[in-house]
């Protein structure tokens, strides 16, 4: 798999039928290693172990409703209380990060009502705080380390 613009992690591999898989941490389980996979674990890890979220707050590859029509987000980080702090888009690192990335990962914001979203491609990373008063976002430089 290609090298990703995130600190060097290790991941257990196995075949598959043919197809490599990794283990899934969070799933306790191995699944299929995709381009977008890749991303999705390498930012799980980094979350855990650069920003200090539990485990336990992390979720991936869960369905929602977004006006009658069934999504998957990629990853979610609640906060203690059940709220949602971090909503993360990832692509594969040949999709290129557009507004439509940002419009789909806003979509989904729309109903998960996240403090921060995160959009990556394992290369490029990008980083926005909601603004809910003045419906817009702002950029920032980095998201916020968990508070214990």
């Amino acid at each position: 798999m290609q090298k990703l613009n995130f600190p060097q992690y290790s991941f257990r591999f196995k075949n598959n039928q043919n197809k490599i898989a990794v283990f899934d941490d969070l799933r306790k389980k191995f699944v299929i290693l995709t381009p977008e996979e890749w991303v999705r674990q390498h930012c799980v890890k980094f979350l855990q172990d650069e920003k200090n979220y539990p485990l336990s707050l992390i979720n991936v590859e869960k369905q929602l409703k977004i006006a009658g029509l069934t999504k998957r987000y990629d990853i979610v980080v609640f906060e203690p209380d059940g709220n949602i702090q971090i909503i993360v888009e990832c692509k594969a690192p040949s999709v290129k990060i557009t507004q439509a990335t940002f419009d789909q990962v806003a979509r989904y914001n729309l109903s998960l009502k996240a403090n921060f979203l995160m959009v990556t491609n394992g290369l490029q990373h990008y980083f926005c705080r909601m603004d809910y008063e003045n419906e817009n976002y702002i950029f920032l430089e980095a998201l916020p380390e968990y508070k214990r």
